[in-house]
C-alpha cells in the first residue's frame, strides 16, 4: 500500500475513533442527567446518612466496601487468589524461554531503582488513607505491583523472590480473616467493627477499616506481582 493510501486509512481510523468516543460520552452524560442526586432512596440513602455515625469514615465508598459489605470484599480477594494460583499451576509445567529484546538505556535502568521505593510508598499511602480520601486496598496494591513491573521491564534478568510474595500474601489474608473472626466472637457478626471509631478525618479512626484495607493492599499487591512475574517472557 502506498503512502497516500496509508494516510487515508489512518485518517478514517481517527475519525471513526473520534465518533465512537463522542457517542459513548453522549450516552454517559445522558444517563447522568437522568439521575436525581438530591433524591437518594433506599440503601444508598442509609449509607449517606449513617456512614459517619456507623464508621467515622470520611470515605463512604470505603465504608461500603470494607464495613457494610466486607464479606463480599473478602470473596473478591479470594477470587484474585484463586486466579493467581490457577495461573501459577498452569504455567508450572511450562518452560520460559527468554526473548531477545533491546536492552533498556542507562537512564531507565538507573532511574527505575530509586523509583521503586517511592512507588511502593505511594501505593501504601493510598490504602493506609483509604478511609480518609479516594483510594483503598485494591488501588494501592495495584500501584505496588506496578513498581515491580517497572523493575521487570527495565532491568534485564530481574527476578522476584517468590518466598517473600507468598509470605506477604498469606499473612495479609490471615489478617483479614482474623479481624473478621474477632468481630464474630466479640460482637456476633463476621467483620464487625469492634475497635474504637475515633474521630472522622483522623488517621487512627474508623475502627478496623484501616487494618482491613492495609491487609487487602498487601494481598492484592503481592498477588498481582506474582501474576506479572509468571506472565513475563515467552512460554514454550
Amino acid at each position: 500500500m502506498n503512502k497516500v493510501g496509508l494516510k487515508r486509512r489512518f485518517r478514517v481510523k481517527n475519525i471513526f475513533v473520534f465518533f465512537v468516543v463522542l457517542y459513548f460520552a453522549f450516552q454517559f452524560f445522558s444517563v447522568v442527567s437522568l439521575l436525581d442526586l438530591n433524591n437518594v432512596k433506599g440503601v444508598a440513602k442509609y449509607y449517606l446518612e449513617n456512614d459517619i455515625k456507623d464508621t467515622e469514615s470520611a470515605n463512604v465508598v470505603t465504608s461500603i466496601v470494607v464495613n457494610y459489605r466486607g464479606f463480599d470484599t473478602l470473596g473478591e480477594v479470594t477470587v484474585l487468589f484463586l486466579a493467581a494460583t490457577g495461573l501459577a499451576a498452569i504455567l508450572s509445567g511450562e518452560r520460559k524461554v527468554k526473548k531477545q529484546k533491546t536492552p533498556a538505556n542507562a537512564m531507565l535502568q538507573y532511574g527505575v531503582k530509586p523509583l521503586l521505593p517511592i512507588t511502593i510508598l505511594f501505593g501504601a499511602y493510598i490504602f493506609i488513607h483509604g478511609h480518609l480520601s479516594p483510594g483503598g486496598g485494591f488501588q494501592g496494591g495495584t500501584v505496588i505491583a506496578t513498581s515491580f513491573l517497572f523493575m521487570m521491564l527495565a532491568i534485564e534478568g530481574y527476578e522476584i523472590k517468590h518466598g517473600y510474595i507468598k509470605w506477604t500474601e498469606s499473612l495479609a489474608g490471615l489478617t483479614f480473616v482474623t479481624v473478621g473472626l474477632f468481630g464474630l466472637f466479640l460482637l456476633g457478626s463476621f467483620l464487625a467493627n469492634f475497635l474504637p471509631l475515633g474521630k472522622v478525618g483522623e488517621l487512627f479512626s474508623s475502627g478496623v477499616i484501616p487494618i482491613i484495607y492495609v491487609a487487602v493492599g498487601f494481598k492484592v499487591g503481592s498477588e498481582l506481582t506474582g501474576l506479572l512475574d509468571n506472565m513475563m517472557g515467552v512460554v514454550g
